[in-house]
């Protein structure tokens, strides 16, 4: 999914038109998170579901859209992604989530990020796999979005499951794990268990301790940041054993931000 590196406008004014138009036909990924929140998804939409044949689609699609009573950029992307997911299910087009999933435009990637058409949490987590480690930033925040919820309604199994991907050898599957369970999140709903008791979260964070990315890092700082807001003796104590255990760069990273909130 490697495309032409750009720097992106600082605000939507200064997108160039050229830029926009391509972006809104599908045939250039957003740089930045200006640009993604730039799209005409409705015309993007309109445009690429043609050229894949699929127009027989677009009258509920639309209709779904038009029915939002706060549109947003966000809420836009998961209502697009989640009717085609049942329409997807209507009629049995599997090929149509394949290629929403390898293609070039990110928002088309995230759009099936939120089309799963499973129920189970297992199957979920296996089919957002390779979203939660998109060379998109975008498509990977999307990835966590869209289970989200259902991680929250199986909160014990989702933490068996994502204790796995903290240790995997890529970055973005461990930030996934990491950030799809915190307590507070972004523009999200809250995970009231963790944030009363955020030692079940412990099996995540914990082979996060030390990571040396620091994409993750700033990840497990946040979590903590969060959980400091309604358990501030629980992160204390955890920093202090963490650098304890393993005072490195790394650690000392994780638990300055973890502990800003506490600290101003």
């Amino acid at each position: 999914m490697t495309q032409e590196k750009r720097v992106g406008a600082r605000s939507i004014s200064q997108i160039s038109p050229e830029i926009l138009e391509r972006i809104n036909r599908g045939e250039l990924e957003t740089a930045n998170l200006t640009e993604w929140l730039a799209v005409d998804q409705v015309a993007l939409l309109q445009h690429q579901f043609h050229l894949l044949g699929r127009d027989e689609y677009l009258p509920t699609l639309l209709a779904q859209i038009r029915d939002q009573k706060k549109p947003s950029t966000n809420s836009t992307c998961r209502v697009i992604g989640r009717t085609l997911g049942q329409l997807i299910l209507q009629h049995d087009d599997e090929a149509l989530l394949e290629q929403l999933g390898s293609h070039r435009s990110d928002m088309l990637r995230c759009w099936a990020a939120y089309a799963h058409p499973y129920t189970s949490l297992e199957d979920e987590l296996k089919y957002i796999y390779p979203f939660a480690q998109d060379a998109h930033f975008g498509v990977r925040e999307v990835a966590w979005f869209s289970l989200r919820q259902h991680i929250i309604d199986e909160l014990d199994e989702a933490l068996q499951s994502l204790a796995h991907w903290a240790k995997d050898q890529n970055e973005y599957i461990r930030r996934f794990a990491c950030e799809a369970t915190r307590p507070c999140g972004v523009w999200c709903e809250h995970i009231t268990r963790l944030k009363d008791t955020p030692e079940l979260g412990l099996p995540i964070l914990t082979p996060l301790s030390r990571d040396t990315s620091r994409y993750v890092q700033n990840s497990v700082g946040n979590w903590l940041n969060d959980a400091s807001k309604t358990q501030p003796k629980f992160v204390k104590t955890l920093c202090e054993t963490w650098l304890r255990e393993h005072d490195c760069p790394e650690t000392r990273y994780i638990t300055k931000r973890a502990l800003r909130s506490l600290n101003k």
